[in-house]
């Protein structure tokens, strides 16, 4: 399927590695010049050199923290400038810690709020101006299934995420009558390196191995698998495109079904 975004000028935050990265490299195969951003210029350089030898597309990477307002004013100013107006934001900048109430620290609920939840509201609130403006645009928002399956592990994720899915919501409302689609994908366990250390974290705390915390996050999924990130990578590129034009203000889960509560027990 042709997404028709060939092209197009993506911006995504978090994609150095893990999901982000994938999702950059999905949308430079669709035909995208892609602004990466992360808070490590060593892996950022390594993945655009990837990304670029494979697709042949520009892909820029810039240095930035999203939960520092400068910074991201700055990736977004530097993105206008080197590749064009942005057509796609993507957001994946963002990791909570996951941990019983009774053991999480105040500092930890900050981090989660002020990276996952404000990051998001600093990136969008940077591009989507420049959308207005030209009156058109797609926001994907990675979120997570965690705003939409409360889980007492997981309680900072749960929510930053239902904070993000109550933001989408918003702005949907308020930018979809200027042309500016706005969406949030929600994966659960992702086969990632941020995935491995929640298993090692979720092992600890359950007092059992990683072996048997993986057991129970494929036991909690009906399909009986964790998704690749290539697959979260698709969805985010049918949702960036024209192909998905009627699709505003949806939050997708993409999970397998999980029912977060089998975890637990």
């Amino acid at each position: 399927m042709d997404l028709n975004l060939t092209d197009q000028v993506a911006f995504v935050t978090g994609a150095s590695k893990g999901i982000g990265k994938q999702v950059a490299l999905r949308l430079a195969q669709e035909g995208c010049d892609v602004a990466i951003t992360a808070r490590g210029q060593e892996g950022l350089d390594k993945t655009a050199t990837e990304i670029q030898s494979e697709t042949g597309r520009r892909i820029l990477p810039l240095a930035g923290d999203m939960s520092r307002d400068a910074d991201v004013q700055r990736c977004v100013a530097e993105t206008l400038r080197e590749l064009g107006p942005i057509d796609v934001l993507v957001t994946c900048a963002g990791s909570s810690p996951g941990g019983l109430l009774e053991e999480l620290t105040e500092e930890q609920w900050m981090q989660s709020l002020n990276l996952k939840f404000l990051g998001y509201v600093r990136t969008v609130r940077a591009v989507v101006p420049h959308m207005v403006e030209r009156g058109r645009g797609s926001i994907v928002l990675v979120v997570g299934n965690d705003g939409l399956k409360p889980s007492f592990w997981e309680m900072t994720a749960g929510a930053a995420n239902a904070a993000d899915l109550n933001f989408a919501s918003s702005i949907a409302d308020q930018y979809g009558p200027k042309g500016v689609r706005v969406n949030t994908v929600n994966p659960g366990p992702v086969d990632t390196d941020r995935w491995d250390g929640l298993e090692k974290a979720f092992a600890r705390d359950m007092g059992v191995d990683q072996a048997e915390a993986r057991r129970r996050a494929e036991a909690s999924i009906p399909l009986g698998r964790i998704t690749q990130p290539e697959e979260v990578a698709a969805l985010v590129a049918f949702l960036a495109s024209d192909v998905a034009a009627s699709v505003h203000g949806a939050h997708v889960p993409i999970d397998g079904a999980q029912r977060k509560a089998l975890m637990e027990r």
